[in-house]
């Protein structure tokens, strides 16, 4: 007797389905240089955009004389603030983002005017001669000066919805979470520790600028061609501040060169289609790095203060937290980051007394918003190293001190939240640490010579292998899948399945933004799935389908994918219906057999087969467009974080190997081995690509990325010569081990993994540093002064 299957076992009998490496259809593009990305779009006849940026980091506006550019040939327009036809600010959550500055500037970069010219030097050459007077202000740039009395208030009479519960009016938001009794808490522990720790402010150092092309429209409206993550977002934005509805404004994803968060706010869709409508012309925009490091939000900076309490065996008993994020000028998902900061702030372990407290400020520091690991990432390293001290205190090594203290499916979150899902932290610590360490000394050969590309500091050749000591550290992570909060995450998909010269064609149509992560791949695979389908097609991701929300939050696999799937199941459902009722008198299985597509076929689960889609469909196609959601979140409590605010946990643990040159403060990172539950490995190539990419983010973060900024407020390395990120030269080893324990509640039983690596890698690299020196290195990036007392 056959064994019943279902859609989901077609993986193997369909090729190029769900469970296989199936290759990208944009990867050999990429790699030739072929891909076209969205600074590659050309019209004929158009116009380049550019924007003239503010020198100061809070000042007034006391004129700007835009003369001298209007009369440079070949300039078509100029624009400031008094040009706007309608709404003059945007936002993500709370509108305070000005689409130029409103007479106050309040960022170093915050866009001031903008050009159209025929040549993007021409544009440049005419910015340069609009002649704005400043006058400076007080600046605001860390808490004291945020909150001392008298100090300037960036956004005065905000009304938005978190003005009524914050301490201060230059507080974004606060969220506490507290649980149990701390104070007995306190009393009962044998072991204190304490401790302060600071994150710097990462960029997301994506390779492809900001870029678009708008076209100007003979209804009115505007084509807007666009690198985003989100359509739909960017679409709510925008009609505002042109004064079009929204069917007037056409959105279509242009090749994405990387993301990370960076592009989940506006940069330069709004000006682009504000000088398309003024000069009649398509214009296109395309930022130089120089300004890519001005023109889009930056992971928050943190100050964090933590103290764990232990009992004498090992048992966590309670944590204290108070986390500081800046904000800088403009809310963007700053009150969301400051959630999962406080949700997440005690990291994957049962404590029963918590007493948490997260913020986010406004500073006239650049803004700051969604970067990959959203908020987890700055409370991940804190506690993490609070773990080391604590395993210190106890004399316990550190991995089995975690595993004590592990959370495991049933267990509650301080919000009070059960996690009904696996949660194998314990099992992923114990992989990595189980795994082979790397050979000693690497850099020695047969020869004699060192090979200096295996020693800190690598092809400067600043060592030999003298001073060099070797160190391994541990850490793992929780991050959450999805939009939390109560936040009506859904997407859209529509899909077409039809005939075509004889063989069965799927078209999946959905807004999501492929910006790296390989959706591209997987809603193919899901299609050939459940449709038992060889050939899909792929249509452009524009906003003529529903919204597919955001590329963030590692939810499109999960969100997206759900909805691709949610749409082929009802378009099989409507093919079985049609078969029936063509061929359902003559066979009875078409009533009583459960029915399968595969192969282009109807099948019985038993394997016969009914009929071919080509005798079913004929001319004709099924065409199916529906929305899918995940279970409902719901807020955090303001007073006591209580809440179900995330659908879905994922976890990541590391073990990191470091060589470090302690006499010139040289790391190398030799090994940066990870441990990650997937819940379903729908393509297990991408799914190792995207945990080595993020780890190496979290390298970046440790040892050498920051954006630094000024106590004037201004950026100091607004470039890749300056702003340092990992080469293929400083990316270790990166072995991976995935674990496939099913979510019951997700499709397929998947896990969004984009994310978790990101946050253990951090914490990993400044543990094994810790151990190789023997101090305390509470900041990251850790920088070779940290290491040498210089």
């Amino acid at each position: 007797m056959a064994t019943a299957r279902t859609p989901s076992d077609l993986a193997s009998g369909t090729r190029g389905g769900i469970g296989e490496s199936v290759p990208r259809p944009d990867g050999t593009l990429k790699v030739t240089g072929e891909f076209a990305y969205a600074s590659d779009l050309w019209h004929e006849d158009m116009l380049w955009g550019f924007t003239l940026r503010s020198p100061h980091a809070h000042a007034r506006i006391l004129s700007a004389d835009v003369s001298a550019a209007l009369a440079t040939p070949g300039v078509y327009a100029v624009l400031t603030h008094d040009d706007l036809p309608a709404a003059t600010r945007y936002g993500l959550e709370i509108q305070d983002t000005p689409v130029l500055a409103d007479g106050v500037v309040r960022y170093h970069g915050e866009p001031v005017a903008l050009v159209a010219a025929d040549h993007p030097e021409t544009a440049r050459r005419a910015a340069a001669r609009i002649r704005v007077a400043y006058e400076e202000l007080p600046v605001v740039h860390d808490e004291e000066s945020a909150t001392a009395p008298g100090a300037p208030l960036l956004h005065p009479g905000r009304d938005d919805s978190h003005a009524a519960h914050v301490p201060h009016p230059n507080v974004v938001h606060r969220q506490p979470v507290l649980r149990g009794d701390v104070a007995a808490a306190q009393a009962r522990a044998d072991v204190v520790v304490s401790g302060d720790y600071e994150v710097g402010m990462q960029d997301q150092a994506f390779l492809g600028p900001e870029s678009g092309l708008a076209v100007p429209a003979g209804d009115g409206g505007v084509d807007l061609y666009i690198a985003t993550q989100w359509l739909h977002a960017d679409l709510r934005q925008i009609a505002p501040v042109l004064g079009l509805p929204e069917d007037k404004v056409r959105m279509t994803l242009s090749g994405v060169g990387g993301a990370f968060g960076g592009r989940e706010d506006l940069s330069m869709q709004a000006h682009a289609c504000l000088l398309a409508l003024r000069t009649g012309k398509p214009v296109k925009m395309v930022y130089n790095r120089f300004e890519s490091f001005f023109g889009h939000v930056h992971r928050h900076p943190a100050r964090l203060h933590y103290e764990h309490g232990a009992s004498g065996d090992g048992r966590l008993l309670y944590v204290k937290a108070r986390i500081l994020l800046d904000g800088g000028a403009y809310a963007s998902s700053s009150p969301a980051v400051v959630g999962n900061a406080a949700s997440l702030a005690v990291g994957p372990y049962v404590v029963d007394n918590v007493d948490v407290e997260a913020l986010a400020l406004y500073t006239n520091n650049p803004p700051c918003g969604a970067m990959r690991g959203f908020g987890a990432v700055q409370a991940c390293f804190a506690y993490e190293a609070q773990m080391d001290r604590l395993a210190e205190r106890l004399g316990l090594d550190p991995v089995e001190f975690r595993q004590r203290n592990a959370m495991a499916q049933g267990a509650v979150m301080p919000t009070g939240q059960v996690v009904d899902a696996p949660a194998p932290v314990a099992e992923l610590l114990r992989r990595v640490k189980a795994r082979p360490l790397p050979p000693e000394r690497p850099w020695e050969t047969a020869g004699g010579d060192p090979d200096v590309r295996a020693l800190p500091g690598g092809l400067s050749n600043t060592t030999h292998g003298e001073g060099v000591v070797r160190g391994v550290g541990y850490a793992v992570g929780i991050k959450n899948v999805g939009f939390s909060e109560g936040f009506d995450d859904y997407s859209t998909a529509r899909v077409r399945l039809e005939v075509t010269a004889g063989q069965p064609v799927a078209t999946v149509h959905t807004a999501m933004a492929e910006v790296g992560q390989g959706g591209v791949t997987v809603h193919a695979q899901i299609a050939r799935t459940e449709l038992g389908v060889t050939r899909v097609v792929l249509q452009p991701a524009d906003t003529r389908v529903g919204s597919a929300g955001s590329t963030s939050a590692s939810r499109q696999t999960y969100v997206t994918g759900g909805a691709v799937r949610h749409a082929c199941q009802a378009v099989r459902e409507e093919v079985f219906a049609l078969g029936r009722a063509r061929f359902g008198a003559h066979h009875p299985a078409w009533a009583h057999a459960e029915l399968l597509l595969e192969g282009g076929k109807v099948t019985t689960d038993a394997g016969e087969v009914l009929a071919d889609l080509a005798e079913i469909l004929e001319d004709g196609a099924v065409d199916v467009e529906r929305e899918w959601r995940h279970r409902p979140t719901e807020p955090f409590d303001l007073r006591t974080g209580r809440g179900n605010g995330h659908v879905q946990y994922s976890f990541a643990a590391h073990r990191a190997v470091v060589d470090v040159d302690t006499e010139l403060g040289l790391v190398k990172v030799v090994e940066l081995a990870c441990a990650q539950d997937v819940g379903k490995a729908m393509n297990p190539l991408a799914v190792t690509g995207q945990i080595q990419g993020g780890t190496t983010q979290g390298l970046g973060l440790a040892v050498m990325e920051e954006i630094v900024v000024a106590a004037d407020g201004r950026v100091r390395n607004p470039s890749f010569t300056d702003y340092l990120i990992p080469t293929i030269l400083d990316t270790p080893a990166i072995p991976v081990d995935i674990l496939e324990l099913a979510d019951e509640h997700a499709p397929y039983g998947l896990r969004g993994a984009g994310e978790a690596p990101t946050l253990s890698a951090t914490p990993a690299v400044v543990a094994a540093i810790r151990a190789a020196t023997g101090l305390p290195l509470g900041r990251v990036p850790v920088r070779p002064e940290h290491l040498t007392g210089t």
